[in-house]
């Protein structure tokens, strides 16, 4: 990794410059963050999972007709993505009442929403990532009304394909944060999803025990991230279970 260029490291992730131009090697490391990085930690093997389960994710919207940056997986830890313009809003869809949600508006946690909500935050760090509106959005020049609209039906597509895919599997999605870029093609531009898919920004609840499998468990305190983590790898079917599992960790499906 030294050798390549790097062109931006986040907290969970590391960009390098690509093999050809318009691309970027996208990097998962095992950090885990909670709270715009105020609690860290190294949790290994989190970074191999995050990019296999991200991995199959994009593989299937890419297969479906959804624009994203994933081209394909490199290695255990990389990934081979375009370049794009990221649009700097977290996109966050809500499906049932959970994390910030719970606290701001007082509901019961698991409480099913009425339908599903989008919300937005600007992202700064600095800042703690403020909730902003699509007012906010479009006189800022963050985004186009057009841009927005794109962002917002991208986002829905996104919510009804993970639903049933994780229903498929006996896991709720309760929530997911998404990022979205412009990737220019040519004279085209258009909007892509980018950054990642996975349990680090999804909240993936087992239906019948509401056992956690994402990132709340770092959050809470709750130990056994990695675990959660390779059992939903497990139940999508990217991991195939071995004897010795739990001293090797998991073996990926080639």
């Amino acid at each position: 990794m030294n050798r390549r260029r790097r062109i931006y490291e986040g907290k969970a992730k590391i960009l390098f410059e690509g093999p050809e131009p318009g691309t970027l090697v996208q990097y998962f490391k095992d950090d885990a963050t909670a709270g715009n990085g105020a609690k860290h930690d190294v949790i290994d093997g989190k970074g191999v999972l995050n990019n296999r389960i991200s991995e199959f994710i994009f593989s299937k919207l890419n297969g479906l007709g959804i624009p994203t940056h994933f081209i394909r997986r490199i290695n255990m830890r990389e990934q081979l993505i375009k370049e794009v313009e990221i649009i700097p809003l977290e996109i966050i869809v809500r499906n049932v009442a959970a994390g910030s949600l719970v606290k701001r508006l007082g509901l019961e946690p698991g409480t099913q929403l009425p339908r599903s909500i989008i919300e937005f935050c600007y992202k700064d760090d600095a800042l703690n990532d403020p909730m902003v509106s699509e007012e906010h959005i479009t006189a800022f020049g963050w985004a186009t009304p057009q841009e927005l609209d794109d962002i917002m039906s991208l986002a829905i597509r996104v919510n009804d394909f993970l639903s049933g895919l994780f229903m498929g599997v006996g896991i709720q999605l309760v929530d997911f944060k998404i990022e979205v870029g412009r990737l220019y093609e040519g004279d085209m531009m258009r909007i892509v999803l980018a950054d990642e898919i996975s349990p680090d920004n999804c909240r993936l609840w087992d239906i019948k025990t509401r056992n956690k499998l994402d990132k709340d468990r770092f959050r809470e305190d709750l130990g056994g991230l990695v675990d959660a983590y390779r059992e939903v790898a497990q139940r999508l079917g990217i991991l195939v279970e071995a004897e010795n599992a739990l001293t090797t960790g998991p073996r990926l499906v080639q």
